[in-house]
């Protein structure tokens, strides 16, 4: 495999020296609020056109002082906006359908609550408003292939200013969960299964969307990592483990980016559901973290009144539970004295100084879009996210005679997006829609949308002189014969992903990989093009010449190929998720409860731990097809004078210098990364810091990473703190979990970090 632009090119790494929380409890945490609000205060983001949280905390007080017992329940609650979906009276006057609504209250001047999804533009749920498209990102795992925080920023921005302009004030994005099996239905949406870059990732684009005066929120909290019964699978894992992946993720995301909301998940944990799960909600996000925002639920997602006590702040849509828990049964508890009014009323000012402290509350008429200006930003930001997998001198092409055969995927049509709650309607032209059946309450769901940006139609824009044909690959003997008489062949594969469904299998659906055996064997000279939500298998891996892996590219997609395909643009894109070889190589082979009717119960026992994804990889010493941060370039880098220093103090911090110089010929954008591979003598891996950066050809540039503590730390259960146990750390520097230098090493004393 080739690392450059010709076979047998390898990048250089120069060889360097040397249990829950109570009532009484929750009564304590109250009293804690001054202290938590100074730290809070300490690292939220300065947001234009928000209050300052000094001043949002006042505000909402101010405010929840005002309400009466009926105005502060009615926040507490609210519907799915969906005519489908609504039971009782209809939406009123004037509010467009949508996710969720919650009536504000109008004479304290505190705004409906218009909720929409979510992380890859605004959804319009089954094209309900007529005519309303919005700019359609990449995946998540696009974007977090990127390892760019920036990106992340002004994609979440451009959602946030598109969702204020359509006249919604609440965006149900920040997935966060980490991916503990690759076939998970909604892998797409999120970031991939490392804790600090998923984390990075998620608290830029929260911060970007809330930069546009629209409160965000994280979800789905927590260990919410597969769709194979998701209402009633009971996730079981270590609390060390626990928090040092899947919370870690999210603690590193609200930290970052201050989410004016968490949205809790649909499964259980430890036996708990996730939006009545005290541990979950009280003690580590409002008490540990000392968290400000509210908690709303996942739709359908709430089981009892009691879970108002138990940290859940809000039900969303309501008609979707068995009943409206938060209205009439919360009445009643307050009138019995169960609950306290002083409970309501935090949940209450939670939700209100959220409003105030992200502008979210300020009146902002709807207004036009540049939807041409956006659909340029989401190029750029595409671009960065396709990862080059293979290289064997085949890319990238040049515009010169000869007959190219491009092959299936609707590659004449569009781009794959993945389903579910997260699909945009796109703006640039209407989309081919393909039938799908799909399980149970999604199939509503089960329809692919190909975006309509043809990777064909861009292919022969940018290769003029080039004969560009299409054949849709239903008939393989057929498209075998018209391949052997092409210079070259093109295969676009594709593997769709929904919410609502997991992949059994890791193997591309309806016959591809046959199909892309077959060309290989009628033609040396293939590239195939992956557009799929998930690693998949590739038994054809080494009969073809390269392999991009596209993933949902976005309704700039056809383009964005085109332009990598063609060296229009380097591809710089490196995996957020190992590719196993197979399902043999994954912790569960078979995804627990696969089969059983939706209302059965199944229990997941994530037995690895927090070696999620490559560093199960490591403790197995299992060699994955493709590793975590893995990526080609059509020029190359090298890392070199790696030096480590470490700051005095009461906890001292670890920072690592070192150069980036790219040795090729054309500019291109380095992805070095830093990994944890032995802490106190014991032997580990784990990604404690990347840097992406743009280099011009044999131009280099110095790179200096500070490493957060809790990387290097271990969770004590019985001290509820991180503790840095005493001894040697060693570390190296590469480009892929599997291809690192030689170690560096620093010597730390004990520390003990707060939780």
């Amino acid at each position: 495999m080739a690392a450059g632009g010709r076979p047998g090119h390898r990048r250089a790494v120069k060889p360097v020296r040397g249990g829950g929380l109570s009532t009484p409890a929750w009564r304590l945490m109250m009293n804690r609020r001054l202290t938590l609000f100074l730290i809070a205060a300490c690292v939220l983001p300065t947001i234009a056109g928000a209050t300052g949280p000094q001043d949002a905390d006042a505000r909402a007080a101010t405010t929840e002082k005002q309400m009466t017992v009926a105005e502060r329940i009615g926040l507490l609650h609210g519907i799915m906006a969906l005519p489908s979906r609504t039971k009782g009276p209809p939406l009123p006057a004037g509010v467009k359908p949508t996710a969720g609504y919650i009536p504000g209250v109008p004479r304290l001047g505190v705004p409906d609550l218009l909720e929409t999804d979510a992380s890859l533009g605004v959804v319009n749920p089954s094209q309900v408003r007529p005519g309303d498209v919005a700019t359609a990102l990449p995946s998540g795992l696009a974007l977090a292939s990127s390892f760019d925080a920036a990106a992340a920023q002004q994609a979440g921005a451009l959602i946030g200013q598109e969702a204020r302009a359509k006249g919604f004030n609440v965006l149900l994005g920040g997935g966060v969960d980490l991916t503990r099996d690759p076939r998970n239905g909604r892998n797409f949406e999120y970031l991939g299964e490392d804790p600090l870059l998923a984390g990075t990732m998620a608290g830029a684009a929260v911060a970007g969307t809330q930069s546009e005066g629209v409160v965000s929120t994280v979800k789905h909290f927590a260990v919410n990592d597969q769709e194979t019964l998701r209402k009633t699978v009971d996730a079981r894992i270590d609390e060390a483990a626990l928090r040092e992946s899947d919370l870690l993720a999210f603690e590193i995301a609200i930290e970052r980016g201050r989410p004016g909301a968490v949205m809790c998940a649909y499964n259980k944990v430890q036996g708990d559901y996730a939006c009545g799960n005290d541990y979950l909600l009280n003690r580590v996000l409002k008490g540990d973290w000392g968290y400000k925002g509210w908690v709303m639920s996942d739709w359908g997602a709430v089981h009892d009144v009691a879970d108002l006590m138990k940290g859940l702040d809000q039900q969303s849509g309501e008609q979707l539970d068995s009943q409206v828990w938060f209205d009439a049964p919360l009445k009643a508890e307050l009138a019995a004295g169960r609950i306290p009014a002083e409970r309501v009323a935090d949940a209450v000012h939670r939700i209100l100084r959220s409003l105030y402290a992200v502008g979210a509350d300020k009146p902002r008429g709807e207004g036009p879009i540049d939807y041409d200006a956006h659909a340029r930003t989401v190029r750029g930001i595409a671009a960065e996210g396709l990862v080059l997998l293979k290289n064997d001198g085949a890319l990238p092409l040049t515009d010169q005679p000869g007959k190219i055969l491009v092959v299936g995927g609707h590659a004449d049509a569009g781009v794959l997006s993945g389903g579910g709650s997260s699909q945009v309607t796109p703006y640039g032209g209407p989309p081919l829609f393909v039938t799908i059946s799909g399980p149970g309450a999604t199939a509503s769901y089960a329809r692919a949308l190909y975006m309509a940006s043809s990777p064909l139609k861009s292919l022969q824009s940018a290769l003029p002189k080039a004969q560009i044909e299409f054949e849709n690959g239903y008939d393989i003997a057929a498209a075998a014969a018209r391949a052997a008489r092409a210079d070259r062949v093109i295969v676009f594969a594709t593997q769709w992903q929904a919410e609502g469904w997991d992949h059994a299998s890791m193997s591309l659906p309806e016959g591809q990989d046959a199909l892309i055996a077959a060309l290989a064997k009628a033609n040396s000279n293939v590239t195939v093009v992956l557009e799929t939500g998930n690693p998949v298998a590739m038994p054809w891996l080494h009969d073809v010449k390269a392999v991009l892996q596209a993933w949902y590219p976005g309704e700039e997609g056809g383009a964005v190929i085109a332009d990598v395909l063609t060296g229009a643009v380097n591809p710089s894109g490196h995996l957020p998720m190992s590719f196993p070889a197979d399902e043999t190589q994954l912790p569960r082979p078979s995804i627990p409860g696969l089969g059983l009717p939706a209302t059965a119960t199944a229990a997941i026992d994530y037995t690895e731990g927090s070696d999620v994804g490559y560093r199960w990889y490591a403790a197995h010493h299992l060699q994955p097809l493709f590793p975590f941060g893995f990526g080609l370039s059509y020029t190359s880098f090298e890392l070199s004078s790696p030096q480590l220093t470490v700051s005095k103090g009461r906890h001292p911090t670890v920072a690592a210098t070192f150069k980036v110089r790219n040795t090729g010929a054309r500019a291109g954008a380095a992805v070095p990364q830093l990994y944890l591979v032995s802490a106190a003598g014991k032997p580990c891996l784990r990604l404690v810091g990347f840097q992406r950066l743009e280099l011009p050809p044999q131009a280099a540039s110095s790179v200096t990473v500070t490493i957060d503590p809790r990387l290097l730390a271990s969770w004590n259960v019985a001290a509820h703190r991180w503790q840095i146990s005493p001894g040697t750390y060693q570390f190296a520097l590469g480009h892929s979990a599997s291809e690192l230098g030689p170690t560096m090493e620093a010597r730390l004393g004990e520390q003990v970090l707060p939780p």
